[in-house]
C-alpha cells in the first residue's frame, strides 16, 4: 500500500498538475488515479492547498520533504529558494563568510561569480519557478465557475489571488534586485513553447509597483491572515523597500514614497517591537508581535536542508555545543567577518546585545576561509524557544524556526534612511525615536541613544549592519549605499584578496543564467559577463 501523494509540478515551459493514488490488494498490478488540474481546481481544500505550494515554494525543496524536489541538483539541500537567496545577499558581503566549498560556492565572497555558476544558476531557476508557479495558479482560479461555489469561497477565492500576485512580485523583486533585465511572462502568456521576452530593470520595477498598489487593498488587514500568509502590511512593506532602492533600479530617488508606506505599517498598529532581539530568532518568535511575513518551518511538516535548517546548522562548528542550538550536530560552514565585529562596542554583547558571536577556538582575522576556526562564529539563529526548549523533530536535524523575512525593525530602518536622504512626509525627531527604540531594547538602556545630528547615511548602513546582520538583505544595502563593488570600504577576501580590494561595477548584478542566454534568443546578458 502506497501512500497518497499529490504533486505540483510547475516550469517555465510546460506546467501542469498531477497526482498518484495507489491503494490495492491486487500486488500484481499498480492501478494509479491521474489527477488533472480541473479536479484540483473543482474543491476549495485542494485549491487552498495548491495556495500553500506557492508558499513552500519559498522554503522547500520539492513535494516529499528532502525527497522529490522541483528543481534538479547535486545536493538536495541546495536547491530551495530561501537557501539560494540567503547566499547571494550574505556571502559576498561582509557579513558571511563559509567554509565549504561545494561546486563554486565561494566564488560568492570572492566576487569571481560567472554566468555558469552553479549556485546562481539554481537561484536564477528557483525565481522564474516561483514566478511560473504563481502565473500558473492564477490561470487556473481565472477558469473558475464560481456559480458553483459557496459566497465564502468565492471571497476566498479572490484572497488567494491577491496573495499569489503578492509571491510573484516578491519573486519579481528579487529577480529585479538581482538580475536587472530578466525574462518576464504572467498568467495571460501562453504555455507550451513560448519564450518570455526580456524586460527592463525599470519597466520590471513599474510591473512589480503596480501589482502591489493593485492587490493591497485586496489583501486582509495587517495581522488579520492566517500567521504566514499575505496581508495589506506585506505589500506596503515591499512596496517600502522597492522605493527605497528605487534610485538603483531606475535612476529616480523614491524617498518620499518609502516613508508614505512605513507609515501605513507603524500607524496600523499591528505589530510591535519584540521586547527581546534573541527572542525573534528563536523558534517562538511568532509570539514576539514584530513579524510582517515570516518564512514558516516546522521540524516536523516542512523538513527541508535548505529552510532554516541550512541557517542554524551551518553556523555551529568548532567548540560550539550544538545542543545550545537545539540540534545534534553542526555543519561548521558559515561564519563572519570582522568588519560586523567592529560594529559593535567591545566587539560583544557586554553593551550591544545584538553582537551575538561566538569567539572560544575562533580567530578574528580570517587568513583561511575554508577553516571554520577562522572568523568568529554567529549564535544569532537558533532551534530553541525562548525558555530553552529544543524544537519538534527529536532527531535534532529539522528546525522549527521561521525566518523574519519582514520585520518591524526594518521599517524603522527604512522610514529613517528615507527621511535623512530627504523624503518629506516624514520627521527627523520621529526617526531618532524610532533608531533609539531598537538601540534601547539592544543596550537595555537609554545609554547608546543618538541625536538628530548622529543620524547620517553611514550610521544608518551601521545601523542597519547590527540589526539585520544574515536576515538576507546586506548586499542590497551595500549597492544602495555605494560600497559593494567600490574600493573605499574593504572586508576580508573581497575581490578574492585577503584583505580586500575593490572590483568591478559590473558585479553590482548577478548575470542571467547562460543556460536561459542559449535557450532564449529574446535574452541579452548583463554587461561585464
Amino acid at each position: 500500500m502506497k501512500r497518497i501523494k499529490q504533486y505540483l509540478v510547475m516550469g517555465l515551459a510546460t506546467i501542469g498538475l498531477w497526482g498518484l493514488n495507489s491503494c490495492t490488494k491486487d500486488l500484481n498490478r499498480l492501478p494509479y488515479i491521474q489527477v488533472t488540474s480541473a479536479t484540483v481546481f473543482s474543491n476549495p481544500q485542494s485549491i487552498k492547498q495548491a495556495l500553500a505550494k506557492l508558499y513552500a515554494g519559498l522554503t522547500l525543496s520539492g513535494q516529499d520533504q528532502v525527497n522529490e524536489p522541483d528543481i534538479q541538483a547535486s545536493d538536495i539541500g541546495s536547491n530551495t529558494f530561501f537557501r539560494n537567496f540567503w547566499e547571494a545577499e550574505e556571502l559576498p558581503t561582509d557579513e558571511a563568510v563559509i567554509s565549504w566549498n561545494d561546486a563554486d560556492l565561494q566564488q560568492y565572497h570572492l566576487m569571481n561569480w560567472t554566468a555558469n555558476m552553479s549556485f546562481l544558476k539554481l537561484m536564477y531557476n528557483r525565481v522564474f519557478f516561483e514566478v511560473a508557479a504563481c502565473n500558473e495558479f492564477l490561470r487556473e482560479m481565472d477558469k473558475l465557475d464560481l456559480s458553483k461555489f459557496s459566497p465564502q469561497d468565492t471571497v476566498n477565492f479572490a484572497t488567494y489571488k491577491a496573495e499569489a500576485r503578492f509571491l510573484r512580485a516578491f519573486a519579481y523583486w528579487v529577480a529585479l534586485d538581482f538580475f536587472g533585465n530578466t525574462p518576464f511572462a504572467t498568467e495571460n502568456d501562453p504555455v507550451g513553447k513560448f519564450l518570455p521576452p526580456q524586460i527592463s530593470r525599470a519597466d520590471l520595477f513599474k510591473y512589480v509597483e503596480s501589482e502591489l498598489l493593485d492587490i493591497q487593498n485586496q489583501l486582509p488587514d495587517p495581522g488579520q491572515n492566517e500567521y504566514g500568509r499575505a496581508d495589506k502590511a506585506c505589500a506596503w512593506f515591499l512596496l517600502a523597500r522597492l522605493y527605497l532602492n528605487a534610485q538603483v533600479y531606475t535612476g529616480q530617488a523614491r524617498w518620499t514614497d518609502c516613508i508614505t508606506y512605513c507609515n501605513k505599517i507603524i500607524q496600523s498598529g499591528a505589530y510591535h517591537l519584540a521586547s527581546n532581539y534573541a527572542q525573534l530568532f528563536e523558534i517562538d518568535n511568532r509570539q514576539t508581535g514584530e513579524i510582517i511575513f515570516p518564512l514558516r518551518a516546522n521540524g516536523l511538516t516542512s523538513q527541508s536542508y535548505g529552510n532554516t535548517t541550512f541557517l542554524v546548522h551551518a553556523a555551529v562548528g568548532g567548540n560550539m555545543n550544538a545542543s545550545d542550538y537545539g540540534i545534534t550536530g553542526g555543519w561548521a560552514g558559515l561564519r563572519t567577518t570582522k568588519n560586523l565585529v567592529n560594529l559593535f562596542p567591545n566587539g560583544d554583547s557586554s553593551v550591544d546585545k545584538r553582537a551575538m558571536f561566538y569567539t572560544n577556538g575562533q580567530t578574528l582575522e580570517i587568513s583561511d576561509i575554508k577553516d571554520f576556526s577562522n572568523g568568529y562564529a554567529i549564535t544569532k539563529f537558533k532551534n530553541i524557544d525562548s525558555h530553552g526548549n529544543p524544537g519538534s523533530d527529536p532527531t535534532g536535524t529539522f528546525v522549527d524556526l521561521d525566518f523574519p523575512l519582514f520585520r518591524l525593525g526594518e521599517v524603522y530602518l527604512m522610514y529613517a534612511e528615507a527621511v535623512v536622504r530627504g523624503g518629506s512626509g516624514g520627521d527627523i525627531n520621529t526617526a531618532v525615536n524610532y533608531i533609539n527604540q531598537l538601540r534601547e531594547r539592544a543596550y537595555r538602556n537609554t545609554s547608546g541613544d543618538i541625536t538628530a545630528s548622529d543620524l547620517t547615511p553611514d550610521f544608518i548602513l551601521d545601523e542597519r549592519a547590527r540589526e539585520l546582520y544574515w536576515e538576507a538583505i546586506r548586499r542590497t544595502d551595500l549597492i544602495r549605499f555605494g560600497k559593494f563593488t567600490s574600493s573605499t570600504y574593504l572586508w576580508p577576501w573581497k575581490g578574492g584578496v585577503k584583505n580586500g580590494q575593490g572590483v568591478d561595477a559590473h558585479l553590482n548584478l548577478y548575470p542571467i543564467s547562460a543556460d536561459d542566454i542559449i535557450a532564449n534568443p529574446h535574452l541579452t546578458q548583463n554587461p561585464g559577463y
